[in-house]
């Protein structure tokens, strides 16, 4: 249905525009535009179908669906004017980005109005699911309320099963909680569409002939995956070879979405060398002619999962900085293992400009360009700050370490080591392309008023 509705607005938009007579099309013209036709109409299903979002989902959220529309849209925007791009199409800029608009209308229109009518059937009682839910403690608990609290899911629970030595809780009635041993007369005399296990790890080992017969009948099995508490972050499905897997990582951010951040480092840090050349060119001089010692500093920085990489600088530290860095510990202004001076006597008189304009930083964008950093991440730390970190706070490593990041918008050396932490912690966890977006356009700001060093 995506691919009819894309190239049905695709159509519309090139014949409205009514272009062809005035750029004088040839056969080769109109083959071009045929082709890219074809890609912009295929590109919003593939892409729609690699999406993160279970669309058939009964729990899915509208503001889910809308970001992963306005994602899709977005990739397919890049990939369209790509091809155009590369064709040397004769589409006006303006056409192309109209029928571009026209597809997202046209997807957002179809996928939002369905979500809504089924929403509205399910809340009048049709196109509904019968749900077993396997457990009768705090957690199946949880299951029924959040399943009576949102009629617009379509579910309806018809018992709950569990072993007879277990408390039930005070809100599941009693009449509707059935033993494990009773599994399979309720399969054969009820309606289930699905069964959701919500009982304590403690009961996993009497599961089997749960799960087995559910497997006889075809019935489908959920299990809740909070299971060890909040100790561990959401699985993911995946294969360990030939063996079926769950992996709980705290990162589980889309393959897609991450290689659109990756593509969008690659080309947002070559353009933004190219640009900023003079600018290094002119702090490279200055640094030369004021202060003895090489242009560049380069130390080592803990990256991705604490991997090492030599990160880059223009010096604004004396030469030895490193080596007297030990009498002045007692000067830190920072908490935890991170060594911060507001006034710090290593820095040269020109450091302190490019510092305070950021300019040292620029460097780093040969960093992001290779892929040992991001353009938006958290900070990299040094090994020896790495050594002396608790064991939750190397949740920071788990992602590319970036030029920018929260701490970097939000106050900076203000911040003490813990709250820079959470500030990392909250950007892994809520990561998103236009939280990246949002980190980098209040990056300007900063850095014009000279508050980002």
């Amino acid at each position: 249905m995506d691919m009819l509705l894309t190239a049905a607005a695709f159509v519309a938009v090139m014949a409205l525009g009514d272009f062809g007579d005035a750029v004088g099309l040839t056969k080769i013209d109109s083959l071009k535009i045929v082709v890219v036709g074809l890609v912009a109409s295929l590109v919003w299903p593939l892409a729609m179908q690699s999406a993160v979002i279970d669309r058939a989902a009964r729990q899915v959220r509208i503001t889910s669906l809308l970001s992963e529309l306005l994602l899709v849209g977005s990739l397919s925007t890049i990939v369209v004017a790509a091809t155009a791009f590369a064709l040397r199409v004769p589409i006006p800029p303006i056409t192309l980005l109209a029928a571009v608009l026209a597809q997202f209308a046209a997807v957002s229109s179809f996928h939002l109005t369905l979500l809504t009518l089924l929403r509205l059937a399910r809340r009048s009682g049709r196109n509904f699911r019968n749900l077993l839910i396997v457990g009768s403690g705090p957690r199946a608990r949880d299951v029924q309320h959040l399943v009576t609290t949102h009629p617009e899911w379509g579910y309806r629970i018809v018992g709950f099963v569990d072993e007879s030595d277990y408390p039930v809780d005070p809100a599941i009635a009693t009449e509707n909680v059935f033993k494990f041993t009773e599994m399979p007369n309720l399969i054969r005399d009820l309606v289930i569409d699905e069964v959701i296990t919500a009982c304590p790890r403690s009961v996993f080992a009497a599961l089997g002939p749960v799960v087995a017969t559910c497997a006889e009948a075809g019935v489908p099995v959920t299990i809740l995956s909070d299971i060890f508490g909040d100790y561990l972050p959401p699985p993911r499905v995946t294969r360990f070879d030939t063996m079926a897997a769950l992996n709980f990582s705290v990162v589980h951010h889309n393959r897609i979405k991450l290689s659109i951040k990756r593509g969008i480092d690659m080309v947002g840090s070559g353009i933004l060398l190219a640009f900023s050349g003079p600018v290094i060119g002119i702090a490279a001089l200055a640094i030369r002619l004021t202060s003895p010692g090489p242009i560049l500093f380069r130390q080592n920085r803990c990256g991705l999962n604490g991997r090492p990489f030599e990160m880059l600088k223009l010096r604004t530290m004396v030469v030895d900085a490193e080596s007297q860095q030990m009498a002045l510990l007692a000067l830190n202004e920072m908490d935890g293992p991170v060594f911060k001076m507001k006034n710090d006597p290593r820095i040269t008189r020109i450091g302190a400009i490019l510092r305070r304009w950021s300019i040292d930083e620029l460097p780093q964008l040969w960093n992001v360009f290779r892929g040992d950093m991001s353009l938006v991440g958290p900070r990299p730390p040094i090994p020896l700050e790495v050594a002396r970190y608790e064991t939750f706070e190397r949740r920071r490593l788990s992602m590319r370490p970036g030029i920018t990041c929260l701490w970097q918008v939000n106050g900076r050396n203000a911040i003490g080591f813990s709250d820079w932490v959470k500030l990392d912690v909250e950007y892994i966890d809520t990561w998103s392309l236009t939280n990246d977006l949002r980190i980098l356009l209040r990056t300007i700001p900063t850095v014009l008023r000279g508050t980002g060093s």
